[in-house]
């Protein structure tokens, strides 16, 4: 599977060490990406929020004589044409959201042809017992869904998605039970409660696995292993179709790293038919 222009972003600002300022610029570019060629330093600037000489800085730092040797490079590697003229006549607004999605899926599917990061988590996260899962505001629906399913087979789940003060109690429960990695969802806007859980969790010594919008992100410098998953933007509220399915092969890699998981799936089922659960 070829690989998409946001993927082909990912992979021109790996390796670089960016300020927060110029993270936030290659954040925006991430989700900008099949226009972002097409834009000039001005535009950049305003999209993302910065100043100008930012932008600059920002092309220099990545090895570029300046922003036009970077917009050069990034035609080159695009797609010929932006994603909005190719098919924004063709569809509605309700149809671009769900294109947008879709095109976000394939961008998370060309991320997973290296299954390394994913396995990784998986183990991570069998191997905590208990497993916190956090996921504030926005997130909440993505870990309440994942800790669902996770009680399946995992043998202590324990959900966190509601902020204050005790959460830091909940948190410091799990490590003196024996919790050694936290699962956390982070997705726009970003609350400030979640960067500052995750700093003290790993300052406990929790190892910090993470989903999140951008490998950009907030939460990036405060996280292990972030495994990043593109948000829809195209309605009044963004949509986390990939973020979800995400969640769900984290979960799937997670079973497949616990011995006893499809032991517990199967006990699982025969109580449910012994209560009569589910109507067939």
């Amino acid at each position: 599977m070829s690989e998409g222009p946001a993927a082909r972003l990912q992979k021109l600002f790996e390796g670089h060490r960016l300020t927060p300022t110029q993270r936030r610029i290659a954040h925006c570019m991430v989700r900008g990406a099949a226009d972002v060629p097409f834009l000039s330093s001005v535009e950049l600037a305003e999209l993302a929020g910065v100043s100008q000489p930012s932008v600059t800085r920002f092309a220099v730092a990545l090895g570029f004589d300046g922003y036009p040797a970077l917009r050069r490079h990034l035609r080159e590697v695009a797609p010929a044409e932006r994603a909005g003229t190719a098919r924004g006549d063709a569809y509605n607004e309700y149809q671009q959201a769900v294109q947008g999605e879709i095109d976000n899926l394939r961008q998370l599917a060309a991320a997973l042809a290296d299954p390394a990061p994913v396995q990784e988590a998986g183990r991570l996260l069998a191997a905590s017992v208990p497993l916190p899962v956090l996921g504030l505001r926005a997130a909440s629906s993505q870990a309440r869904g994942f800790a669902y399913f996770a009680a399946k087979v995992h043998p202590d789940v324990r959900l966190l998605d509601e902020g204050g003060s005790m959460l830091e109690d909940r948190i410091d429960a799990a490590l003196r039970h024996g919790a050694t990695a936290l699962l956390c969802f982070a997705l726009p806007r970003h609350p400030r409660e979640v960067v500052e859980t995750l700093e003290r969790s790993r300052r406990a010594g929790l190892t910090v696995v993470t989903v999140a919008d951008s490998a950009f992100a907030p939460v990036a410098r405060h996280s292990d292993l972030l495994i990043p998953a593109p948000v829809g933007t195209g309605l009044a509220f963004d949509t986390a179709c990939a973020p979800m399915l995400l969640g769900r092969v984290l979960l799937e890699a997670m079973a497949d790293a616990l011995p006893d998981a499809q032991a517990r799936l199967e006990d699982f089922d025969a109580r449910a038919a012994a209560r009569g659960l589910f109507v067939e």
